[in-house]
């Protein structure tokens, strides 16, 4: 079976946390003996096409004609996609498209009709989700975006039950089209090889460290780790809250700190690098993801595997991922006053801390490996690819090709 897997984001292109998933679900498929082909959005110094753990990489540069908007860019963005796509599949008969997330939506749509290919989606949040309601037109012409790939795909995959609710919810997709899978985690990516930096760099010798990393954003709740932060030092002084990452909420939750008195017990690290956040793992006593909003949560997964005990808000796909008291502690999300409690039972029960730390790098082991989900994918995939062949092509070919289309382009 050949995949064409669509997506605006692939390493070294890092924004969020598709990139990692996009990257490690092709290569469990390359495992099963697939051939798969990524077509993602170039960035400096990667190049146009690079074959990775067997799985071809196809880069697209967007145009460098100016957008008043992120929307416009997209839009501009997925018609450079299209040039590539169309002679890429002339060379290479697909049996399935995959799109991940509305980045994509409009080359999934137009390959799906005017290839004939087989659709499948991934969404791994909604815009709806993102912003607790859609308040402006951008925001609702995300949505109806995000809806219409959901509409024109034959099976719409997402990461949790929670997503699975949220889509029937926002754009009633039908329940017989979903499917749940789980994202999932390699622990060996998160072995410490060799620290690049010192942990006094960080926090002074004494200190327990309270470690947060992702996207600076308000759904990710950094200000509710903040607000916790005065009980926790009031108990415990001898601690450093350490901030990992960027994002527009920076400087608002810098000054939230200023507010608070705390600055002196907080660290903003910025932008890290695997390799110095695997340190900071290793050196935390605590890993805390507080969001508001959180349609998986792979950062748990990461700090379990990393074997950093975790505290989660319990809300969303972090819920499903965490068993509060066996593998992790959850707190009310948006509660600092739970969480703050949650941190102090974590830093004086240090027996606790390491059972939970125990457990949950088993579950990773056990429930949220690659290799199983690449499995469950390719069932969904040959659901798909039976059902799409019967109703289109020959039932008498091993495997059912787009003929007409292919002779098409083969005589351009």
């Amino acid at each position: 079976m050949r995949v064409l897997m669509l997506s605006w984001e692939y390493p070294p292109k890092s924004v969020g946390g598709l990139a990692q998933h996009v990257y490690d679900l092709t290569r469990a498929l390359i495992d099963l003996n697939l051939e798969v082909h990524v077509l993602t959005c170039g960035t400096p110094g990667a190049p146009e096409y690079e074959k990775i753990n067997r799985v071809h990489v196809h880069r697209v540069n967007p145009y460098s004609i100016s957008s008043p908007d992120f929307v416009t860019w997209v839009a501009q963005f997925n018609v450079a996609m299209l040039e590539k796509a169309i002679p890429l599949i002339r060379d290479n008969r697909f049996h399935i498209l995959h799109a991940h997330d509305w980045l994509v939506a409009y080359t999934a749509r137009a390959l799906k009709h005017s290839c004939n290919l087989p659709l499948v989606c991934t969404i791994h949040a909604t815009e709806w989700g993102r912003n607790y309601g859609l308040h402006n037109d951008t925001q609702r012409h995300i949505s109806e975006i995000e809806w219409w790939l959901t509409y024109e795909s034959w099976r719409v995959i997402c990461c949790s039950q929670y997503m699975k609710s949220e889509l029937q919810h926002v754009f009633q997709v039908p329940k017989d089209k979903l499917r749940t899978i789980p994202n999932g985690v390699n622990p060996e990516n998160f072995a410490v090889k060799q620290h690049s930096t010192a942990r006094e760099n960080f926090a002074a010798p004494d200190e327990k460290i309270i470690f947060y990393v992702g996207r600076l954003v308000r759904e990710k709740g950094v200000q509710v780790l903040l607000d916790a932060a005065p009980k926790v030092l009031a108990r415990h002084p001898n601690t450093k809250f350490i901030i990992a990452g960027k994002g527009p909420h920076a400087d608002a939750l810098r000054h939230q700190c200023a507010q608070l008195n705390i600055t002196h017990s907080v660290y903003f690290t910025g932008y890290v690098d695997d390799s110095l956040r695997n340190s900071l793992y290793s050196w935390s006593d605590i890993a805390v993801f507080p969001s508001l909003y959180e349609p998986f949560g792979i950062v748990a997964l990461e700090a379990m595997a990393a074997r950093t005990p975790v505290i989660i808000s319990d809300t969303g796909g972090l819920s499903e991922i965490v068993l509060h008291g066996v593998d992790g502690l959850k707190f009310y999300p948006g509660n600092a006053n739970s969480l703050a409690d949650m941190i102090l039972r974590m830093i004086f029960e240090p027996g606790l801390a390491e059972k939970l730390e125990k457990h949950a790098y088993q579950k990773v082991k056990q429930h949220f490996n690659w290799q199983q989900i690449a499995d469950v994918t390719v069932s969904v995939y040959r659901e798909v690819y039976q059902a799409f062949g019967n109703a289109m092509f020959d039932q008498n070919r091993s495997n059912w090709i787009p003929d007409k289309f292919y002779r098409f382009l083969n005589k351009q």
